[in-house]
């Protein structure tokens, strides 16, 4: 499975990969037809009662993805934001966890943390993945854009220094959240090849399309989707609590029998 999850992002391909916040929507997802599902920090925070920015429990993690892995069968990638600790060691014991939940791959970001720190915890994780003789993708995400790190102008040059680092550190992808641009993305492809590029949907990105005739070799939806299913929640509850009226709450709804037939056959417990 881990195998197959490298050879998604492989020269040429772009990987359209949809974030799932819980088990039922990671199986909602997979019938869709995604070929590798990751989760969303925030969403899955979201549903265990816990805001994004490295505040979810450990244990409430590992709970979750193992619920995840348990119900589909398409290669599963887990975001562990900054690994939830600050000291790598503890990083490198959380990735031989997750690992052991069933994912195949990590994302892990530096934030406003110092590079350095990002280092330090990538080679933690490969070190957890080669204990556990297992070939982990780790996606190592650069919030020069996301976060405004530096100047503008200066995006470019502190994205591809950073990415230097962390290839030399053992990641196999580079996440840079926000980049839009096609001068930015180019040089940023060109620059950490062979290593594949993640960007993030967000409102004006170029058509999938386009972004693969760009090099970008993976495109995720990141709290997006659990977002939008969460803003569909507050209009519908608002609009039953004012009105009392109930056919808005049956206009578009999954239906009870397709998704009670999509998990039942995945319902036995290991």
């Amino acid at each position: 499975m881990s195998s197959a999850f490298h050879d998604l992002h492989a020269p040429g391909r772009l990987l359209i990969l949809p974030n799932a916040w819980d088990a039922g929507s990671a199986r909602l997802i997979e019938d869709c037809g995604a070929s590798a599902i990751a989760t969303t920090s925030a969403g899955l925070a979201w549903a265990r009662g816990y805001p994004d920015g490295n505040a979810l429990p450990v244990p409430v993690l590992v709970t979750a993805i193992a619920e995840i892995t348990r119900v589909v069968r398409v290669p599963v990638s887990a975001d562990i934001e900054g690994g939830y600790a600050g000291e790598a060691a503890a990083v490198g014991e959380t990735v031989a966890r997750v690992i052991d939940a069933g994912a195949v791959g990590i994302n892990l970001e530096d934030g406003q943390e110092s590079p350095e720190l990002l280092c330090a915890k990538i080679e933690a994780a490969r070190r957890a993945a080669s204990r556990a003789g297992a070939p982990l993708f780790v996606n190592a995400r650069i919030d020069t854009y996301l976060r405004a790190l530096v100047p503008p102008e200066q995006a470019v040059e502190e994205t591809i220094r950073r990415a230097a680092r962390y290839r030399a550190a053992g990641c196999d992808g580079i996440f840079v959240p926000r980049a839009t641009k096609h001068d930015d993305v180019h040089a940023i492809v060109a620059a950490i090849a062979p290593l594949p590029l993640n960007l993030l949907a967000v409102p004006g990105l170029a058509a999938a399309a386009d972004l693969r005739t760009w090099g970008v070799r993976r495109l995720s939806a990141g709290s997006a989707i659990a977002a939008a299913a969460l803003g569909i929640t507050r209009d519908l509850t608002s609009q039953f609590l004012e009105h009392g009226r109930s056919d808005a709450l049956f206009n578009d709804p999954i239906e009870y029998g397709r998704m009670n037939a999509l998990l039942s056959a995945r319902a036995a417990v290991p």
